[in-house]
């Protein structure tokens, strides 16, 4: 059987016609008839190119508003006769239906009709019928029939028929069969989630991929699933990293939680805040961050809420750092953050996160909720006698924010909204406080009147006991624990305030 097959005949029916016009003269040049319908057959017309209506080869117009254009026998039998079976062709042959060797096909924008204001019926008339049914066919018998399903194919698709006469071989036709397939189960998937508000499944598909320079370490492979010019603008630096996105998602995670509060910043290093601070000025909650762990901060990812303008720059620029992440930046602070030609340089942009995690494990996928619970005054109890002051109050909810994006165990001491230190990602609550107390004294934090966060509950009043002699005066934790009322009485006979929330918020 020869492999290499030349193109005779070509049915085009695309929803975006850029870039097909000199594929249409290329088929023309090479002899190849052309098949076609609707939108795409008066495009083709219109190029002064001789196209046969679909409705001449099947004898049937266009019906149902265009639902039913290509769905015939006389369409499908063209695409899935296999050239090298007698019975099939002496079927085509008694039917008067003629092979089709190229099928091009570019699907209706479900999902960007989707992310549109439109309606539900605009919705459901974008879902192709015909299109993804013609893929599928071509596909199927990629043996003698070569299949284009997407504008993104055409350039390859225009090369290999300019640079062979028309001939394809079956490694090429077998290569956009496997494309074909990504393109249908895609759009099948895209279906499905918006259809579907009861069905306990996971179905996740993305389009856009990006080879990374490797994965976690230099030795694996790694690749990044979706599109990233849907959140960022890339304004200059080196490409991102694997553990680059790592740290950018905790970053941007954790940034939404002061979104549309006074200037923040954050330092963000392997996932975990190691800087964070509130001010008036977006220059002085940079620099209180910084001071929250300098060492730590070397080679990490910046976060502000609010656009950097050059007096931040010229602070940021002393540090070397991985990424800068903000809303926007003014032309001065932009060139200073230039000077760092690896530099990665991000625009974040106004859209919605997603409200669902999946990680894999073991030989499957864990889905959950993310956990899109912030702590506030609405849903807290207080647990002892005394009562928070409204400045710790503001600490502690600002110290809970920080909590719920850290590595559990964690602890996180705050005061005056400025991340004094936190103990992440420790097997005991204990080590997570000794760990966060040592750290702050070691970059000369006052501990007196500071406030503390506790992931989870305590089970013991060793973790009060520690944090009182430390200077910590309130503290905000979940609660729950059968032995909570040690940790009340503690508190209670040294004069500590503790508030219970009623939300665990372990990150692992």
């Amino acid at each position: 059987m020869n492999s290499t097959k030349k193109a005779k005949t070509a049915l085009i029916s695309v929803f975006h016609k850029d870039g097909l016009a000199p594929i249409v003269k290329k088929l023309n040049e090479l002899g190849v008839i052309i098949y076609s319908t609707g939108g795409t057959e008066k495009f083709i017309k219109e190029l002064g190119i001789n196209v046969i209506p679909v409705e001449d080869l099947t004898s049937y117009p266009s019906i149902l508003g265009g639902r039913v254009k290509t769905l015939h026998p006389k369409v499908f039998g063209g695409i899935l006769s296999r050239r090298e079976n007698e019975n099939d062709l002496s079927q085509l042959n008694e039917y008067n239906i003629p092979e089709i060797d190229i099928v091009i096909v570019d699907l209706y924008p479900f999902e960007k009709t989707v992310l549109s204001d439109a309606t539900e019926q605009d919705i459901i008339e974008k879902i192709d019928i015909g299109g993804i049914s013609l893929i599928r066919a071509a596909a199927k018998n990629f043996k003698d029939v070569i299949c284009v399903s997407s504008m993104n194919q055409y350039d390859d698709f225009l090369e290999i028929m300019s640079n062979s006469n028309g001939e394809t071989t079956l490694e090429e036709r077998k290569n956009f069969a496997a494309k074909s397939f990504a393109i249908s189960s895609h759009y099948d998937t895209a279906i499905f989630n918006y259809l579907n508000n009861s069905e306990i499944t996971f179905r996740e598909s993305f389009d856009t991929v990006s080879t990374l320079r490797y994965g976690e370490n230099p030795h694996q492979k790694g690749y990044f699933f979706g599109d990233l010019d849907a959140l960022f603008d890339k304004l200059h630096g080196k490409e991102l990293s694997y553990n680059n996105l790592l740290d950018v998602d905790a970053a941007v995670n954790l940034i939404n939680e002061f979104k549309n509060d006074t200037p923040t910043f954050a330092i963000l290093k392997h996932n975990n805040a190691c800087g964070l601070a509130q001010r008036d000025s977006l220059k002085q909650a940079y620099l209180d961050a910084l001071a929250g762990d300098p060492t730590s901060a070397f080679g990490g990812v910046l976060i502000s809420n609010r656009e950097i303008d050059t007096d931040t720059a010229s602070e940021i620029h002393k540090l070397f750092c991985e990424v800068v992440i903000a809303p926007s930046y003014t032309s001065e602070a932009l060139e200073i953050l230039k000077g760092k030609k690896n530099r990665i340089i991000l625009i974040q942009k106004n859209i919605e996160l997603p409200k669902n995690q999946y990680r894999t494990a073991l030989n499957g996928v864990l889905y959950q909720e993310k956990d899109n619970k912030t702590d506030n005054a609405s849903g807290i109890t207080t647990a002892t006698i005394k009562q928070p002051t409204t400045n710790e109050l503001e600490d502690l909810f600002f110290a809970s924010k920080i909590c719920k994006h850290t590595k559990s165990n964690t602890i996180v001491l705050v005061k005056n909204k400025q991340l004094c230190a936190s103990g992440t990602g420790q097997t005991s609550r204990v080590d997570a406080l000794n760990q966060s107390i040592t750290k702050a004294t070691h970059f000369n934090f006052d501990l007196k009147g500071a406030v503390m966060a506790s992931d989870a509950f305590f089970p013991f009043p060793d973790c009060v006991e520690i944090a009182d002699k430390a200077g910590i005066n309130a503290v905000i934790q979940p609660g729950g624990s059968i032995k909570d009322k040690l940790s009340i009485d503690y508190c209670n006979d040294h004069k500590m305030s503790m508030i219970f929330t009623g939300t665990r918020h372990f990150k692992h």
